[in-house]
């Protein structure tokens, strides 16, 4: 186990644009944190490497944000059992298949989306004020590399990696946005995918269903075991996956 940085030393990562003074940390900031033994890390992710504090502050803010993530009991005890069901049967897979209607309508992209999907994905990205972009060339966001692989893209993709069509695919995914339709050739040529969904019992999922980031979070812990983890869009999942298996 690697033991984590003093208290003194953490106080060093609490700040990523404001420098406060050292008297204000010492007298207000530290007695909260003894009191209430918790500390938010605000932002920690997108500014770990632009704010110019040394390479030895950089790698300390790191390691104790990367011994500090932990999920709750419930979620690792799920994430172990999916993880044991899926040993039992040999080697596994987890494919990221970032394909959901939320992403979809988001980026743009609506390769082999029909006239109706394509407008219904385009009516969601105007519903939401937040989301800053509204036209947006699917055509010209693709050919920019800014979109993920479809389903069907997916199938050739692993193909050409020469994977075994008969390893277990967990997909690690919400609803895949076309339904079947869309997993059809996918399913053909790997016909031994499989979900949270389809191993666990209703019940096992059912305080989780309406918190996507807490299955989010099951699939993650699943790919953190997996013998081969294939992402299908460069996003903050594949990231983090990515590194943590490092």
């Amino acid at each position: 186990m690697i033991k984590l940085p003093s208290i003194q030393h953490c106080i060093l990562l609490i700040s990523t644009s404001i420098e406060f003074h050292s008297c204000y940390i010492i007298t207000q900031i530290l007695p909260l944190i003894q009191k209430y033994k918790a500390v938010h890390l605000n932002r920690t992710d997108a500014r770990l490497a632009n704010n110019g504090q040394p390479m030895e502050i950089q790698r300390l803010r790191c390691r104790v944000n990367f011994n500090a993530l932990r999920f709750t009991p419930q979620i690792e005890e799920l994430g172990r059992k999916v993880i044991k069901i899926l040993r039992q049967n040999g080697p596994f897979m987890v494919l990221h298949l970032r394909y959901e209607m939320d992403m979809l309508a988001f980026s743009g992209c609506t390769q082999g989306c029909n006239k109706e999907e394509v407008n219904e994905l385009t009516r969601m990205r105007y519903a939401y004020p937040w989301w800053k972009e509204k036209i947006i060339n699917s055509d010209l966001k693709r050919k920019g590399g800014l979109c993920p692989l479809t389903p069907e893209e997916t199938a050739l993709t692993l193909r050409a990696l020469d994977i075994d069509r008969n390893i277990q695919i967990y997909i690690a995914a919400g609803e895949i946005y076309g339904g079947q339709r869309r997993m059809n050739r996918l399913a053909a040529a790997y016909p031994n995918l499989v979900r949270k969904e389809t191993l666990l019992e209703s019940s096992d999922l059912r305080s989780f269903q309406n918190h996507s980031s807490q299955m989010a979070a099951l699939d993650y812990l699943v790919s953190l075991e997996s013998d081969i983890f294939v992402p299908t869009y460069d996003g903050n999942m594949a990231k983090v996956v990515e590194g943590h298996r490092r």
